[in-house]
């Protein structure tokens, strides 16, 4: 059974698909189900490839990714040809337990052959869209030692990310042994340096600094150490008042007790409670005063 995939209707009716719609029409169609613990996603850090097919672990699990800098104005054929590239890579995968994604044997090209066929599609060995990729490629720099006047590249690196070439590079040692120049930036993009100064204005702001100090992380300052509540001076205050109170009602029962015992009181017996305060009123028995005279 034959299917039309790329026919030009569908570029007006239908371009931009569900890339989840299509790859479960197309694991039916073409692969027999069995990429069910396949997935696809859009990526949108991907500069350099239109595809990757990416393996995770022994249980069949693998991941797809298209990229969507250079995917989301090609055409809709375009999408789909690298939707199934790349689900030809993980039927390969979950089959056969074949990791070699940059192998593209007998194998690889019988599938291929197989749905276009059926599919009415162009599914080639490699779909990487160089006008694209080049477009993104805004950050230049160019050696200026021997490597300049050499071919292919004349001593021109072009990359996506404001990453300068340096030890991290595989070719460093080479050119460092067979050149041996320094990479001057000629080239970035439009407003690059701009928008970064700007940001870094935006980090010191003294705005942003104020928002920082109304955050949630100054109401739990002291905590761990408690709470103090009132003022070193109240706390005196109120200790002082309690210790004069105290004593006045002490001397005042004091007083009594020798009213009623002739004033021969020499040591007087004072009950504890059981959380070990002192009562300040005498203990009795039986109604009189317990007391001692020692006199």
């Amino acid at each position: 059974m034959s299917y039309d995939l790329t026919n030009p209707e569908l570029e007006l009716s239908d371009p931009c698909p569900d890339i989840h719609i299509l790859f479960i029409d197309f694991n039916d169609r073409f692969f027999e189900g069995v990429l069910a613990k396949c997935e696809v996603k859009w990526s949108p850090r991907m500069f350099s490839c239109a595809g990757v097919c990416s393996y995770e672990g022994r249980g069949g699990l693998c991941s797809i990714r298209l990229s969507l800098p250079l995917l989301k104005l090609r055409p809709r054929k375009d999408l789909i040809e690298t939707l199934l590239h790349e689900m030809i890579h993980a039927f390969l995968f979950v089959t056969q337990r074949n990791r070699d994604r940059d192998g593209h044997g007998p194998e690889f090209q019988y599938h291929m052959h197989r749905i276009n066929q059926m599919a009415n599609t162009k599914i080639t060995i490699y779909h990487s869209f160089h006008d694209e990729v080049a477009v993104y490629k805004q950050h230049i720099w160019r050696c200026n030692g021997p490597c300049r006047d050499r071919r292919p590249f004349f001593g021109y690196v072009k990359r996506t990310c404001n990453r300068a070439p340096g030890p991290n590079d595989l070719w460093w040692k080479d050119h460092k042994a067979s050149c041996n120049g320094t990479f001057i930036k000629i080239k970035e993009p439009e407003g690059f340096g701009q928008r970064k100064r700007k940001k870094t204005d935006e980090n010191t702001s003294p705005e942003k600094k104020a928002i920082a100090s109304n955050s949630l992380d100054r109401y739990f300052a002291n905590l761990g150490r408690g709470q103090v509540i009132g003022t070193q001076n109240r706390i005196t205050a109120a200790a002082s008042s309690s210790n004069s109170a105290g004593s006045s009602k002490g001397s005042a029962v004091d007083s009594k007790v020798k009213e009623k015992t002739g004033g021969h009181v020499k040591f007087l017996r004072r009950a504890h409670n059981p959380l070990g305060m002192i009562n300040d009123r005498p203990s009795c028995k039986r109604g009189k005063l317990d007391c001692v005279d020692k006199s």
